[in-house]
């Protein structure tokens, strides 16, 4: 298992990407979905190391264990689904719903854009 201190060797530019994305409805009335990552492993892959981004209204530690579980999952999140990566999303949570589709989306092509080798979910 991955120890809370590990870093792939690009975390220094997909956390980047993602602090510089924002929230317009952070903490506004109805604010009640969050925008999450989990980091991915799969040693069978040349670059094992990636991250699956997600939207929910529940808490993300509790949908990081539904998808672990396989209740409304993605594949990606279950079967190689490591830990949740908060540091990159804290600053976005909560807000409205419309917002964390829009943002899920973002993240996912901001990530990609600072070099993450595999990015999942984002739609």
């Amino acid at each position: 298992m991955v120890g809370q201190a590990f870093r792939p060797d690009w975390w220094g530019k997909a956390r980047r990407a993602a602090l510089g994305l924002r929230a317009t409805t952070l903490g506004a009335s109805g604010a009640g979905h969050s925008v999450y990552v989990i980091l991915l492993h799969d040693p069978r892959r040349a670059e094992p190391w990636g991250v699956y981004v997600g939207q929910t209204s529940r808490d993300p530690d509790l949908r990081f264990d539904q998808h672990k579980a396989g209740y409304k999952a993605s594949g990606a999140a279950r079967r190689f689904g490591v830990r949740l990566l908060p540091d990159l999303v804290d600053h976005l949570n909560p807000m409205r719903r419309w917002e964390a589709a829009e943002l899920e989306a973002a993240l996912a092509e901001a990530f990609v854009a600072a070099g993450v080798p595999w990015v999942e979910g984002g739609h």
